[in-house]
């Protein structure tokens, strides 16, 4: 089975309550930036990659309703990103490609603030732009947004034990492994183990 640019499909978990700060590119002005913000006028778009790659993606998320694979279902998905990235406590981004037509998702979540100054990362990116260098393009930039403009100390991602291809974007990107959650999350209709992995903000860190 090929293994999909994907990490954690159900990416979408509960956050702690956060401080709204910007959450802006940090690409300058001459560079292109591989994700921006989730709109609700990416709906339509979003419902056909989802469509297009629900056999694709399905070993590799949750189980979802029908509702989600339809316009109103993902325009109430990008809603309830956007609500909580207005209250500070996630960065939803739709992942783009060389055209800048929408490939994917990526999302910060569960950003948490005071002493813990972290969160966790998810994307996907469709299996027609897999092999393209998008979600390696779009982690990037989203790292350093977390440790830029949002000021985190901490990255966390979780994959499946047999997602080598995710496994191997996170090395790229100085994440390491530092454990393994057996029944972490319930994938595919059943509950999987992850390896987890983090990365820290390297003008943070003190040892």
């Amino acid at each position: 089975m090929r293994r999909p640019a994907c990490l954690r499909l159900d990416a979408e978990r509960g956050a702690s309550s956060g401080t709204i700060v910007s959450m802006m590119s940090s690409a300058s002005p001459t560079e292109v930036a591989p994700s921006r913000l989730v709109r609700v006028e990416d709906a339509q778009a979003l419902t056909d990659l989802v469509t297009r790659n629900r056999e694709f993606m399905a070993p590799w998320g949750r189980i979802r309703p029908e509702e989600f694979f339809t316009v109103e279902g993902q325009r109430t998905d990008i809603e309830a990103a956007l609500s909580r990235h207005a209250e500070g406590t996630a960065l939803p981004h739709v992942i783009l490609d060389a055209a800048r037509e929408v490939a994917g998702r990526i999302t910060l979540n569960g950003i948490v603030r005071g002493p813990f100054l972290s969160c966790s990362v998810g994307y996907w990116v469709s299996e027609d732009r897999n092999g393209r260098g998008l979600a390696t393009a779009a982690l990037a930039h989203i790292k350093a947004v977390a440790f830029g403009e949002l000021g985190l100390h901490r990255l966390q991602a979780e994959t499946l034990v047999h997602n080598t291809a995710s496994q191997a974007v996170l090395a790229r990107h100085g994440f390491e492994r530092f454990g393994l959650a057996p029944a972490y999350l319930n994938i595919a209709g059943r509950w999987q183990e992850h390896i987890m992995f983090q990365v820290l903000n390297p003008n943070m860190f003190q040892g």
